[in-house]
């Protein structure tokens, strides 16, 4: 006797089915609790806290002197950091991806460090590197050049954190086109920019793009490392994440919930580009 068959459509993959059963309804019931407990209160809190001292504080708390330098100072981070990692993973994806060469594994090792790294424990090691004390933060500070608890040494943290992100998302990409379509470009007498331009970039521009928002995610939070090379000082070197501890500190919730709204709109805006992005991505695929 032949068993019940199960007609899945050809062509293309199946869908998720409906649940069947109290056990399905009942693990469905448990990961939609968990999410709003765990994620649509808390952020749903911060909104309202921000919003317990009326408009009028809430404006007052964003136009603060230290609410827009740390705003200011997250946004340059971001803004710096980005585009170097860009051409820094772009470059390191084309090098691991395109040539065999000797130390290639280990490079590949490398990227991974950041990963690995406590983001508390790398500040610390740029503080030891490009310190006042240090042989190169001393020949820095001699021109008038200060690293560390300013500026500079907030945006060299916060691109050594991000800066796996866009390789890691551009290596397996790359590996699975191959190079097919470079190489024919190659002996139809492409230039190496034509190739990268008309050929590499638009199959990796999504994957790129997808990069771009998780490495500007991350720089936006970030919080150990830049704690340990900042200084922590208001209205110089504070970012977003570093003035929420500090007005928490000081008791002023209000205001401190306010920045965390505001670094909560960053994160929002971020995950709605996020979505878009892998929706097409979704679509392009199925179209091939």
């Amino acid at each position: 006797m032949s068993g019940p068959t199960l007609n899945v459509p050809t062509g293309r993959a199946a869908g998720p089915g409906r649940p069947q059963g109290w056990r399905q309804w009942t693990l469905i019931g448990l990961a939609v609790t968990a999410a709003f407990l765990l994620l649509v209160m808390p952020l749903a809190l911060i909104f309202a806290r921000a919003l317990s001292g009326g408009w009028d504080m809430l404006m007052a708390n964003l136009a603060d002197g230290d609410m827009q330098h740390a705003i200011g100072l997250t946004l340059l981070a971001a803004l710096v950091t980005v585009p170097i990692n860009v051409i820094f993973g772009v470059l390191l994806a084309w090098c691991v991806t395109r040539y065999s060469f000797r130390g290639r594994k280990l490079l590949l090792t490398l990227i991974d460090i950041p990963y690995a790294t406590s983001p508390v424990v790398a500040g610390l090691c740029y503080l030891v590197v490009y310190g006042l004390e240090s042989t190169v933060g001393a020949w820095f500070y001699a021109r008038d050049i200060q690293l560390m608890f300013a500026w500079p040494g907030i945006i060299m943290v916060t691109v050594f954190v991000t800066s796996p992100f866009v390789a890691r998302i551009l290596i397996p990409l790359m590996q699975a086109q191959g190079s097919e379509e470079e190489y024919a470009a190659l002996t139809l007498g492409a230039s190496g920019w034509q190739i990268f331009r008309l050929i590499t970039l638009p199959n990796i521009k999504w994957g790129l793009l997808y990069g771009v928002v998780i490495t500007n995610a991350r720089a936006v939070g970030e919080f150990g490392a830049v704690s340990v090379v900042s200084g922590a000082i208001r209205g110089k070197t504070l970012t977003l994440p570093l003035l929420i501890e500090q007005l928490n500190d000081d008791n002023k919730t209000v205001a401190a919930f306010t920045a965390a709204a505001l670094l909560a709109c960053m994160a929002l805006v971020t995950l709605v580009v996020k979505t878009i992005m892998e929706r097409r991505q979704e679509r392009l695929g199925l179209r091939h």
